[in-house]
């Protein structure tokens, strides 16, 4: 029992620093945070060879600059750590937004009076993580969701036509909301304003943002700080279908992910 103990111990111990370590860099991933993270990493792999080799001059220096440098790293990279965190443990997703005839329905069917009129809109549809602050930013309401009604909020020349629209369930919770801009350097610079919201909203949370833009009529989605650009309607619902539909073994989170980032990248290949 007790060579057992000692084998699997260790195996263990090592397997779950292997998984932390992964998942953090599945976490910074595509962030300017994984860059550094990448560099404390290196610099605590010299760290340890300067140790072994007893180079102490060396040792000395690296620890004091690892020291500064995960203070640094925890103060500097603050919004990318907790966005992390907030994701960790999210596993199922709100089914009653797909009911047929409901507001995804009616929100394609906005989306597609928006592209034809070059209207521009900026509707972000709650997920598992809340967007009370968000929504409290805006003019609160409690409406179901509908075409008419959509449309209507989204008119030109009204106080409700700019910020963003927010939809938690079935009903419109509030409108003219304010998003965060991204500070991401990839998207295009011909984007505006409301597509830099919908991929900074996505990026703190794990809300799903669609954006018609005023100037093209062109349809887009963004999800966890991706755009997916120039949809159709049929485009639009298969997207919104995939990213609501409820998970069939929701505590496999790791399996759904990388299917999750194949399918938007299958929709927007570079």
């Amino acid at each position: 029992m007790e060579l057992v103990l000692s084998i699997w111990r260790p195996i263990l111990e090592i397997l779950f620093i292997w998984g932390l370590i992964y998942y953090l860099i599945r976490f910074f991933q595509g962030t300017r945070a994984i860059q550094v993270f990448m560099g404390l990493v290196i610099i605590a792999v010299i760290f340890n060879i300067a140790k072994i080799l007893e180079l102490n001059t060396i040792n000395w220096v690296l620890t004091k600059l690892f020291a500064v440098g995960v203070v640094a790293f925890l103060i500097i990279f603050q919004p990318e750590l907790r966005r992390a965190l907030a994701r960790i443990g999210q596993n199922t997703f709100r089914g009653g937004f797909l009911k047929k005839g409901g507001p995804v329905d009616e929100l394609i069917q906005a989306c597609e009076y928006f592209s034809r009129h070059r209207i521009g809109a900026l509707i972000a549809i709650e997920r598992d993580i809340g967007l009370k602050n968000y929504i409290e930013s805006g003019i609160l309401l409690d409406a179901e969701v509908s075409q008419e009604l959509l449309i209507t909020l989204f008119t030109p020349n009204t106080p409700t036509h700019d910020g963003g629209l927010i939809i938690v369930g079935d009903r419109i919770t509030s409108c003219g909301s304010l998003f965060p801009l991204t500070q991401s350097q990839d998207l295009p610079r011909v984007l505006g304003t409301r597509h830099r919201a919908a991929v900074g909203l996505t990026e703190e949370t794990d809300a799903v943002c669609v954006i018609v833009s005023e100037e093209t009529g062109q349809i887009s989605v963004a999800a966890q700080g991706k755009l997916t650009r120039d949809l159709d309607s049929e485009g639009l619902r298969k997207i919104l279908i995939h990213l609501f539909k409820p998970v069939e073994n929701p505590v496999v989170f790791k399996d759904w992910l990388p299917r999750h980032w194949k399918f938007l990248q299958e929709r927007n290949p570079k």
